[in-house]
């Protein structure tokens, strides 16, 4: 930009419609957004058509240059030429479509941004010059313009200016775009547009006042502000004058004296350009800047290092220069904090409290506060700000009271934000009356203000957010306290504090206090009476505490009779407050006792469920384990014993299966293979589908490369196939551990394993990603046995003024659908459908807007709207706290379980075999083979009769 400078300098000026090369360079200059001219059509009709008569004329399609060529155009050429100027048509016909969607838009609400930006764009694509520089107007009255649409503003009526009228009308553009934020590239950009006007009466003067005033504002910005200084150095050396080496001089001298990036390489230049020795007080200056310089790198640095919006280095390197405390350098960060911060109320709020403390500068002040409320108009604070500041520098009452109105209108989120701003304004018309008189004009404005912002609450507030904001009637109270003691007018008062009372606040005993005082201070003692005697009978909240107060003036200033109507009173409302409290409380303690109840019924319903349980698996465990041994231990003898008979039954079974199945080929005609495989066939074959998998320790030295993924669906085949692709994509994957049952299921949740740990951050962010119907679960891999509080969420728990909850949708709405619906109020950032863990919605939503205006606007036009026969309800997102179960102190100690030896517990402490089968001691073999004539007498009746081990087995087999 500085070698830009130095060319423009030494060359005359050269418009930007003189000919193709000029146009070509203004292209190179404009910002990145900006590639061709598209207000070219605009132009042309204006001016450009007489000055470049070889041009295009692209909106007709035909060509100036060369007649005899058109009539010779082929029939299928002119086929092509009408099909592409009928989508021409078409693509304008659907933009000036969206530009009276904008425009309609804009109307109803003046604060949406984007409608902004978007308008302007279209406008611009189809030439519309005037209304391009409408909108832009009614957007800059609106909002601050960014660097990059001052620059697109700038470089087309730079484009278009042909006369010194155009040139008048750049110059005030300019100076408004160097008042919305610090921008060194607009700065250079106007030095640079100042010198070609150098010719002109007093241009030199011009340019000098331009760059003076750059390096006044970003001529400190250590990174930036280098190419200001060159800048002005170089226009300084192009200009052939007696006095110009000396102004190079002082040029070099102030650089020097500032600590800026290459410092030294300008310190070079200046040795070499400098034809006498430098002098012992520059060297001093530089030296010092370069100290100064070495304080300042490590946030430089920490800035560059940074991704915007770098609030938090912003704010480390504020608060280093406020303990330094120069004033200019101090101005210059809260600057360029806010070029990338302009959106965060709090760092406007710190900027401006600062200058109304410390530098109290009129115009810096004024303008400042008026930037804070064009970035953030839903904050109340800087409203409530500015007016004070306009208050405390004597502006005019109309401007002041213009700026209430306007923040009446900025869309606050909160109804208290508007109870706030009024107490502000009605604060600041009060200071205004001189109640030495009994009448005047402003008083009686005071007074009809205090009417207005009532039924303002109560109409305009209390339909927005379904409440007026004032519960407590506070802006009522103050108009009380004005009319009571500064225009002594207790009647007025008295009846404020009746509609008080009647506004639901009767009950509460501060309100009778509050009006007590008013009238002890300002009344008489009847009213006092009065008043006491009706909170006496009204507060539920502490009567104790005004029969108290009750008691307390009869007793210093009542009669006897006040005093014993006094004690009747205060009595009786007490004996019946103390039992409405009686049987609240036993109302309450019946229903702690039900619950209790019903939580110990529970509790014993689920000890029964899980004893039966736990008894059902035992005894199935036990029973397949009798089944198990007898098999092993039994096999032998009853193949030896019954051979034969085993082999006819399995034979016919098997011949039962085969008749059956040739009967049915019978009847069908069809020739059918029978093959019947045995039990124990039958039984290595479902043995063989389980599937073998080797289980692998987890090293929990390797949680940090780690991540747990579950909610995963039990029905993927090839787990490690199917998630790798997904993961591979974060970073080299060593290992995928998917988790199976012992019968070889998928249980749903597996282990990544990455090279890097920054892979496995990165895989995090594939938390909720759709894996065949089901949202899958990524979270850190951590030891809960040693983390037994860890848990992740990933949303916030707090309150976001930018993002919305939404309530009662369809369970068919889908994301698309409701994306489009929420973007007709602002840019949507991110929108989530809350599902459940089977991936089934649950009819919520969370819509992320890009600033808290939208989202305020958002909640107004959406609240109640219907969506497929479904009445939606929209809110500002801010969950509720979840209650933490509060830990036990005392617990008992636990049940040490019993140990058993090395192989677990001995199948000899729980018998499943009858005790006619038990083996006595170490009886002979013999006993167990078949001997059907062989007695055994038992000496008790009720024992169970003698089964032989085949008898035995016939059970087993039944079963």
């Amino acid at each position: 930009m500085a070698t830009a400078a130095a060319s423009s300098l030494s060359e005359p000026e050269v418009e930007p419609q003189a000919g193709p090369e000029a146009e070509g360079e203004e292209d190179e200059v404009k910002p990145a957004g900006v590639g061709r001219k598209v207000l070219s059509g605009a132009v042309s009709a204006e001016a450009a058509e007489a000055q470049v008569p070889g041009c295009d004329l692209q909106q007709e399609g035909v060509s100036e240059s060369d007649g005899d060529e058109e009539d010779a155009m082929a029939s299928s050429a002119e086929s092509s030429a009408g099909e592409d100027e009928w989508e021409y048509d078409d693509e304008e016909e659907k933009n000036q479509l969206e530009i009276e969607r904008l425009e309609e838009q804009l109307s109803i609400n003046g604060y949406d941004y984007n409608c902004h930006v978007e308008l302007i764009r279209l406008l611009r694509l189809e030439g519309e010059l005037n209304k391009v520089r409408m909108a832009r107007q009614k957007m800059s009255e609106t909002f601050p313009l960014t660097e990059e649409l001052w620059l697109e503003w700038l470089h087309d009526e730079i484009n278009m200016a042909t006369d010194g009228l155009d040139r008048e009308r750049v110059d005030e553009l300019f100076e408004r775009a160097v008042k919305d934020y610090i921008c060194p590239n607009i700065w250079l950009e106007y030095g640079q547009y100042s010198v070609g006007g150098i010719g002109q009466k007093g241009g030199l003067e011009k340019v000098r006042s331009v760059f003076e005033r750059a390096l006044s504002s970003v001529g400190l910005h250590m990174t930036k502000g280098l190419a200001i200084w060159e800048a002005y150095r170089e226009f300084e050396s192009a200009i052939v004058e007696a006095a110009r080496l000396e102004k190079v001089h002082s040029l070099f001298r102030r650089q020097l004296a500032i600590p800026l990036y290459e410092m030294e390489a300008t310190f070079a230049e200046y040795e070499e350009w400098s034809e006498e020795p430098i002098p012992e007080s520059v060297l001093q200056s530089y030296q010092r800047a370069l100290g100064q310089l070495e304080k300042y790198k490590p946030f430089e640095e920490a800035l560059l290092q940074a991704e915007a919006p770098r609030l938090a280095e912003y704010q480390a390197y504020i608060d280093f220069e406020m303990k330094i405390g120069d004033p200019a350098r101090i101005q210059l960060i809260f600057e360029r904090a806010l070029v990338e911060n302009c959106l965060v109320p709090d760092l406007w709020i710190r900027y401006s409290q600062y200058l109304d403390r410390q530098l109290k500068v009129k115009d810096l002040v004024l303008s400042v506060h008026s930037r804070a409320v064009r970035n953030c108009p839903w904050t109340v604070a800087l409203w409530s700000r500015y007016l004070l500041a306009m208050e405390r520098h004597g502006l005019d009452h109309q401007m002041i009271s213009a700026t209430f109105e306007n923040a009446l209108s900025a869309g606050f989120i909160q109804a208290t934000d508007y109870v706030e701003i009024w107490q502000v304004y009605l604060d600041y018309l009060r200071r205004r009356v001189d109640f030495k008189q009994d009448s005047s004009k402003e008083l009686e404005e005071l007074r009809s203000t205090f009417t207005r912002a009532l039924e303002y609450l109560q109409q305009e507030v209390e339909e927005r957010f379904s409440e007026g904001g004032d519960p407590s009637c506070l802006i009522m109270q103050s108009w009380a306290r004005v009319e009571a003691r500064l225009c002594n007018n207790m009647q007025k008062a008295r009846e404020l504090w009746d509609s008080i009372m009647t506004r639901g606040n009767a009950k509460y005993a501060n309100m009778w206090l509050e009006y007590y005082n008013l009238e002890r201070a300002h009344g008489d003692t009847q009213h006092c009476r009065k008043a006491l005697h009706r909170a006496v009978q009204c507060t539920s909240d502490y009567p104790e505490h005004v029969c108290e107060v009750l008691l307390t003036m009869e007793r210093t200033e009542g009669t006897l009779e006040d005093w014993d109507l006094a004690i009747q009173k205060t009595e009786t409302r007490l004996a019946r407050v103390n039992e409405q409290r009686m049987k609240a409380a036993e109302k309450e303690a019946a229903l702690v006792q039900q619950e209790e109840e019903k939580a110990e019924q529970r509790k014993k319903v689920r000890a029964e469920k899980k004893a039966l349980k736990k008894k059902k698996k035992t005894q199935g465990a036990e029973k397949r384990k009798a089944a198990e041994d007898d098999e092993k231990e039994w096999g032998e003898e009853e193949e030896a014993e019954q051979p034969s008979k085993r082999r006819r039954t399995e034979n016919s079974v098997a011949s039962g299966a085969a008749s059956a199945v040739e009967e049915e080929a019978e009847l069908s005609g069809r020739c059918i293979t029978v093959d019947v495989a045995p039990p124990s066939k039958q039984k290595e074959k479902a043995a063989s589908l389980k599937r073998d998998v080797a289980k692998v320790a987890h090293d929990s030295s390797k949680d940090s490369v780690t991540v747990f993924v579950s909610n995963l669906p039990y029905s993927i085949e090839e787990p490690e196939e199917k998630l790798r692709p997904l993961f591979e994509a974060c970073g080299e994957v060593v290992q995928i551990r998917p988790i199976f049952s012992n019968r070889g299921d998928f249980r749903g949740y597996c282990y990544v394993e990455f090279k890097e740990e920054k892979s496995a951050r990165q895989a995090l962010e594939l938390d909720r990603k759709n894996v065949e119907g089901r949202p899958m679960f990524v979270s850190p891999c951590v030891d809960k046995s040693k983390n037994p509080d860890f848990k992740v969420f990933r949303y916030s728990t707090t309150l976001e003024k930018h993002k919305l909850f939404i309530s009662g949708l369809p369970f068919s709405c889908t994301k698309e659908e409701l994306e489009g619906i929420c973007k007709a109020h602002g840019t949507v950032k991110d929108l989530r459908l809350v599902t459940n863990r089977a991936g089934k919605p649950k009819g919520l939503a969370y819509v992320e807007y890009e600033n808290e205006s939208q989202a305020s606007q958002a909640v107004v036009k959406m609240d109640g709207m219907s969506i497929r026969e479904n009445v939606i309800k929209v809110a500002i997102s801010n969950p509720p706290q979840r209650k933490v179960p509060e830990k036990p102190e005392g617990r008992a100690a636990p049940v040490p379980r019993q140990t058993y030896g090395a192989r677990g517990k001995g199948r000899t402490q729980l018998s499943l075999l009858p005790r006619a089968l038990q083996r006595q001691g170490a009886a002979p073999q013999a006993e167990n083979g078949p001997a059907p004539g062989l007695a055994v007498t038992t000496s008790v009746a009720t024992e169970a009769p003698k089964m032989s081990n085949a008898d035995f087995a016939k059970l087993l087999l039944r079963k």
